[in-house]
């Protein structure tokens, strides 16, 4: 069974779950045998994944933003690029229109963005923070680079910007399939 790591402090359960119990061969003996899920990256990126997002999930906790995906991204992007469509958004993060649609709505209804019909075409529609919005968007993105730093702690530094390199490379050759 996969060991969970959550909340604030993660640095020191994901210290402790890397830690000594980790053989040379980069595999936990207490673990069972993961049959043919053993040598494949999607099972390792998936199980990743959750861990960190289930840590970032504990540290949202209260936010509009927390739980779910896609809602800080949707948040950071808009607060960012003033008027960016929808559409942009879907493609940066790989998903459809119809997702990105059910993750801004309650973004709108909870007063965080606003949506306005782009000037001079009548069916684009343009995203647009507001103040509160923006708030919860600084705060978020401390709260993301406070995260990722301490979760990530117990690899060195050139481990973390070589994985950075490598999911990077991936998210771009998933962008250049779904377009």
């Amino acid at each position: 069974m996969a060991r969970q790591i959550s909340g604030p402090g993660s640095k020191d359960k994901l210290a402790s779950a890397a830690g000594p119990a980790v053989g040379a061969a980069g595999k936990d003996p207490a673990a069972p045998d993961l049959d043919v899920l053993e040598d494949m990256l999607s099972f390792y990126l998936r199980a990743a994944n959750r861990a960190v997002s289930c840590d970032l999930d504990a540290r949202l906790t209260g936010l509009e933003v927390a739980r779910g995906t896609g809602k800080i991204t949707t948040l950071l992007l808009i607060d960012s690029h003033p008027g960016i469509r929808p559409s942009t958004i879907a493609a940066a993060t790989l998903r459809d229109r119809p997702s990105l649609s059910r993750t801004i709505a309650p973004m709108i209804a909870a007063g965080l963005i606003e949506q306005r019909r782009a000037l001079g075409e009548g069916r684009a529609w343009e995203l647009f923070i507001t103040p509160r919005g923006h708030a919860l968007a600084e705060d978020v993105r401390r709260i993301v680079k406070a995260q990722s730093e301490e979760f990530f702690a117990p690899l060195s530094e050139a481990d973390r910007a070589h994985l950075l390199r490598i999911l990077r490379r991936v998210y771009h050759i998933a962008r250049k399939a779904a377009a």
